[in-house]
């Protein structure tokens, strides 16, 4: 418990920034939604419209619709210039508001339907404007129906803007989904407690008003309106930079995995030695990344060989190691103005891994070998592989037909290994569990899987910027893969567990930093 209460004491700035994401969400959804619920109530074919759209998004995933904006802001920044920020605040304000829609669209058209018509009529019969009869007869009515839907938009809101870090934004989700892919389960905990207490103390408040509304009680309006509005002002507050320059604060992009936590830790702790102030962006998908780079919504990351002569570049085929690095590092340059400072000295491939017992008995020690047997046995993966050019190389130049596939998140799917839950799975050749579970990884006789160079990316506008070059040089071709994987071992699974900056700092150590 002392540990659980210690990260929720150090979730402040994650708190504010939740705070402030939510209550804008749920400001937005209001503004649009009142408007087109007293459109709705005047017009059946209306409210048929906007309340099927509301529902066609409930049915959309929440973490799906974030990562929907992020292309759609991508394609109008041609429209809007480049100061469109894209990853963020901004796309995660879109997708939560469009989420809160629903609770309050459906709660205030009801509302207007089950509304006396009589008490309707009496207000026509007295010579009401529309605008007086809206004002003073059916918004007063429909109020304490309307912050009923206000209440579970915001529960939801709240709920769901834990996912918001994937699209880089700061919130209660950066411990959550850390700590699932560290298996620190007592930040996952912190991150679900601070979560559901602020979504209680969200829905007390504009529960004191909705009592309001409906006893014609002002003091508990403005009361519980005063505190809710207090609330956020503060978390305002604490976010604000007053002005002050952000050059010198340097913004480190991570993937979900905890390689990526540590070495943007690394970087991180390698430019604050020079005087540099370090935000991170952790939990991005690696669709994301390069393109987060590409527009400056982030200024570093570290990324793949493969992964970008694959899924950026669009292409196939096996050319060699330094003929693919050559290539990537004059496409990104001349394509977006990417810096691609250098390798860090280790790869980190996907593999196909097997149990040494499994692919013992089973005859398999290459994928070739797999063919026979694959039929009658579960792949597991990670989210992206099955949609990755990667998998289906692999798959179509050996003729690979497994009879289940199953996604996991990367901590989990390790485990899945162990449980019987998969028989195969895409590992990763830097990941220190592939000793620790003495797995095997199988050969690729073909070569259909490219190399994974680790590489450091810059962004455009930081790729001339000689401070932080000079920072970072001594990275280049320092970090071998025993180094690696250790430090990753140490995150993901010892008798001692490191967080991701106590394994940065070892590896600094052992590297000579």
């Amino acid at each position: 418990m002392t540990g659980i209460l210690a990260i929720l004491l150090g979730l402040g700035d994650k708190l504010a920034a939740h705070v402030l994401l939510a209550a804008g969400a749920i400001a937005l959804g209001i503004v649009v939604a009142l408007p087109l619920a007293v459109w709705a109530s005047r017009s059946p074919p209306v409210a048929r419209i906007v309340l099927g759209f509301a529902s066609l998004v409930q049915t959309i995933p929440a973490l799906a619709l974030l990562a929907l904006f992020f292309p759609i802001l991508l394609s109008l920044r041609a429209v809007f210039g480049q100061e469109l920020p894209t990853l963020g605040f901004l796309p995660a304000l879109l997708a939560l508001a469009l989420y809160a829609l629903l609770p309050i669209l459906r709660n205030a058209v009801t509302a207007r339907e089950h509304m006396a018509p009589g008490v309707l009529e009496a207000a026509d019969g007295v010579g009401m404007t529309a605008w007086q009869k809206l004002r003073l007869v059916e918004a007063p009515l429909a109020a304490p129906y309307v912050m009923a839907g206000i209440r579970t938009a915001s529960v939801w809101t709240i709920g769901a803007a834990t996912l918001s870090t994937t699209v880089g934004q700061p919130s209660l989700g950066d411990p959550i989904f850390a700590g699932l892919q560290t298996q620190n389960w007592a930040l996952v905990l912190a991150g679900c407690i601070a979560s559901a207490a602020l979504a209680l103390v969200a829905d007390l408040l504009l529960g004191a008003i909705e009592r309001g509304f409906a006893a014609r009680r002002k003091t508990l309006v403005w009361g519980g309106a005063a505190l809710a509005l207090l609330g956020v002002a503060a978390a305002g507050w604490s976010q604000a930079d007053f002005g002050e320059n952000d050059d010198d604060t340097v913004v480190i992009g991570a993937k979900s995995f905890s390689e990526q936590y540590i070495l943007a830790r690394l970087i991180g702790q390698r430019l604050r030695d020079v005087g540099y102030d370090v935000a991170y962006r952790e939990g991005l998908g690696s669709a994301v990344v390069h393109d987060a780079v590409a527009t400056g919504a982030i200024d570093i990351a570290i990324d793949y060989t493969g992964t970008l002569w694959t899924n950026e570049m669009n292409r196939d085929g096996n050319p060699g190691r330094d003929v693919v690095y050559r290539t990537i590092k004059e496409w990104a340059e001349e394509t977006n103005g990417i810096r691609v400072l250098g390798r860090l000295g280790f790869e980190n491939a996907y593999a196909l891994a097997m149990r040494e017992d499994r692919a013992r008995d089973l005859g398999v020690r290459s994928i070739a070998d797999l063919v026979r047997v694959a039929p009658g046995l579960t792949i597991g993966a990670d989210p992206e592989f099955f949609r990755r050019p990667e998998w289906f190389a692999v798959r179509d130049t050996y003729g690979l037909r497994f009879g289940r596939q199953r996604t996991f998140t990367p901590t989990f799917m390790y485990n899945a290994l162990q449980s019987g839950e998969a028989d195969v799975i895409s590992a990763y050749t830097s990941d220190g569990r592939i000793a620790a579970d003495r797995l095997v990884v199988l050969d690729d006789p073909q070569n259909a899987f490219p190399a994974y160079d680790a590489l450091v990316l810059i962004a455009p506008d930081r790729a001339d910027e000689e401070r932080l070059l000079r920072a970072l040089r001594p990275l280049i071709g320092a970090i071998d893969v025993e180094a690696m994987r250790k430090a990753n071992l140490s995150v993901d699974r010892a008798e001692n567990k490191l967080s991701p900056a106590e394994a940065a700092d070892r590896l600094a150590g052992e590297i000579g930093f």
